[in-house]
This record gives structure tokens, sequence and C-alpha cells, in this order.
């Protein structure tokens, strides 16, 4: 996984994660093989901003039904990075 934009996979945008914006913690889907300091590589480079704590969650697809059948959406990793006080912000999340 040497390619940035292959660990991280989208912003999280949800409500609890828009308010933490102004504590600069910004939440992203992450690959669920990439550990924290691949998540902290991938950020910097690709944002340019400077990290200074990691946190993922491992988080468990729901169980979906239609009728009979039933389905399983499928796992997926979180990460809440929090960047250090004098790093810029990142712009994907400013005009949310």
């Amino acid at each position: 996984m040497t390619n940035p934009h292959d660990i991280v996979i989208r912003p999280l945008v949800t409500e609890e994660s828009m308010t933490d914006i102004a504590d600069k913690k910004y939440a992203f889907v992450v690959d669920r093989r990439a550990n924290k300091t691949e998540v902290r590589r991938a950020i910097e480079k690709i944002f340019g901003v400077k990290v200074e704590k990691v946190n993922t969650m491992n988080m468990k697809g729901k169980f979906k039904r239609m009728g009979r059948n039933v389905g399983k959406r499928p796992d997926w990793k979180k990460a809440i990075v929090t960047l250090t006080q004098d790093s810029k912000e990142i712009e994907i999340f400013e005009g949310m």
C-alpha cells in the first residue's frame, strides 16, 4: 500500500464529524488493512498537514433485510485524525 489514495478511501461526513472539525478532528473511511502509521503518512502526503494523533475503529456491517432475503453490508474501518494546533485546515471540509 504505497499509494496514499489507496489507503484513504473517502471523508466521512456525519453530524458528529462536522462538530469535531472545530477541534481539528477529521473522520475518514480508510482501507481495512491500513494501520495508524500508514494512515498518518497518507493524510500528511495528500493534504499537506501535520497529524498529531490517529484513532482507528473497525466498524461491523449491518444486516439488512428485504422481505425474506437477508444480506449484510460490508465491514469497514474508520479513522479519526487529529491535527496539530499550528497545522492548516483540510480544504475538503471547509464548504460543508
